[in-house]
């Protein structure tokens, strides 16, 4: 009698491992991205995200004293810069569009360079002492000299296709 009463629990968790691969292929594959100290490879942190998701490394140009901000994306095979924004010129500063690139204004007068798509490796970043780089994401605004220090050189990597936490995966054995 007991087995019968347990009977749909075979078919519960499969319809539930399949809900979860479902989720899985619709929403992308589990990846990282990963702030690590370009020298030693010290990882400071490790955020979740998902192909597709962008995020920001915003910093003041040392000459011009204004705000420019790198855009990137998250694709299958790593990080992707799609778009600079910035409000003057200045040394290092495009001054020319390259063949698929395109400039617009944004509503406060940002010069916006998009049209890039192109892969960036290794990412990395010398962490001002004067002024802070500041990377943004999921909304969130976190201090790359708050989290790493000053002066030193971050590296951005994407790791992806990581497995999945314990309480995510399924059970192919169920009682019977």
């Amino acid at each position: 009698m007991r087995k019968r009463e347990l009977r749909w629990i075979k078919p519960l968790l499969l319809l539930l491992c399949g809900l979860g691969i479902a989720g899985i292929v619709r929403y992308g594959s589990r990846g990282e991205l990963r702030i690590l100290n370009a020298d030693s490879g010290a990882l400071y942190a490790a955020y979740p995200v998902r192909p597709g998701e962008r995020f920001s490394v915003g910093f003041i140009h040392s000459v011009n004293k204004s705000p420019l901000i790198d855009v990137y994306e998250i694709k299958a095979d790593g990080i992707y810069v799609e778009e600079t924004i910035y409000y003057d010129f200045g040394a290092g500063v495009e001054t020319e569009l390259a063949e698929g690139e395109k400039l617009h204004y944004g509503p406060d007068g940002a010069m916006i360079v998009s049209g890039f798509d192109r892969r960036i490796t290794p990412l990395s970043y010398f962490v001002g002492t004067v002024s802070d780089h500041i990377l943004e994401l999921h909304g969130e605004r976190i201090s790359l000299r708050e989290l790493c220090g000053r002066s030193s050189r971050v590296e951005l990597r994407y790791q992806g296709n990581l497995p999945l936490p314990a309480a995510e995966k399924c059970s192919s054995g169920a009682a019977a």
